[in-house]
């Protein structure tokens, strides 16, 4: 199965949140008037979307309406796509310029964090680059392991400390590591509980200044990784942490087998960070670099 299918299928519920609904509206032979773009906009926001992205997509539909630009489903169909992909409009690259390169990850427990590590590593070891993992979550021994796991399994370099240490420290020497072995990439990972006796957000932000002595241009990525079947509760996590460090891009994962996959329009949206990564499946080669044509066709086709 090719990337494309494995995405429309991965996509299914989602599909059938959004789509599917808006098409049996239409398919009544109802007249695309007031009535109308109100159940859409009810099927908009109950799917995830979120208000704003919302009101944007409405907005336009209600003034082609009035003009008369709407004839039939068809007309709405090619509207509602063209605008969901522009919603979405992303500069998916990387910044991977320097040597070596820093991509922080954040997020909250349970989001997929470090396997989504895991796969970055993967997908840049297969493009030939050396890879320095930075185990960083060192308030959870299990951390720690699963991610000595992944380096073991696609060939990374591991710095970590014992259980307990400061985070920080980690992150520094897996960075003096990565400059004396001219490694070209350091991925770090970090803690994701939300409420503990040292807050999370501070720790972040000790990990970034400490990062920022080493190498003071870093770190090149931050990416937060998001759970799309918290549905709206993402946008709140979203906004946390780009307040605290200052996002560069979002991972959203686990969008196979969800209904709550809309909710990339309201990050999109609402935080304006770029989608960069979307992680349909339990594969290594699962985790994809975000295309807003290809995620919007796969639910329309």
């Amino acid at each position: 199965m090719g990337f494309l299918e494995k995405l429309k299928e991965r996509l299914s519920k989602t599909k059938q949140s959004i789509v599917e609904k808006i098409e049996t509206v239409i398919s009544t032979g109802k007249k695309i008037d007031e009535t109308t773009i109100e159940e859409i906009e009810e099927i908009l926001i109950s799917s995830d979307v979120g208000v704003k992205a919302t009101k944007e997509i409405i907005d336009i539909i209600r003034d082609r309406a009035k003009e008369g630009a709407l004839k039939n489903f068809l007309d709405l169909k090619s509207l509602f796509k063209e605008q969901l992909i522009n919603l979405l409009k992303n500069n998916t690259s990387l910044n991977l310029e320097s040597i070596p390169s820093v991509i922080l990850v954040v997020g909250v427990n349970g989001v997929g964090k470090t396997t989504t590590i895991g796969k970055l590593g993967y997908r840049f070891i297969s493009e030939g680059k050396n890879v320095v993992f930075a185990a960083s979550d060192t308030f959870r021994a299990a951390a720690v392991e699963q991610l000595e796991i992944w380096a073991s399994r696609v060939g990374a370099d591991i710095i970590k400390h014992k259980s307990g240490a400061d985070p920080a420290a980690v992150a520094f020497d897996a960075l003096e590591h990565a400059k004396s072995k001219k490694k070209d990439i350091v991925i770090i990972d970090t803690a994701g509980r939300l409420h503990t006796k040292f807050p999370l957000m501070e720790e972040l932000k000790k990990i970034k200044k400490v990062i920022k002595k080493s190498i003071p241009e870093a770190p090149h990525e931050t990416l937060l990784v998001l759970d799309a079947t918290t549905g709206q509760n993402a946008i709140r996590q979203a906004t946390l942490f780009n307040e605290a460090v200052g996002l560069t891009g979002v991972v959203v994962t686990k969008l196979d087998g969800t209904a709550k996959g809309g909710v990339i329009f309201a990050i999109k949206k609402e935080i304006g960070v770029p989608i960069k990564f979307i992680g349909i499946g339990e594969d290594l080669e699962d985790l994809k670099e975000f295309n807003p044509e290809d995620f919007v066709n796969a639910l329309f086709d």
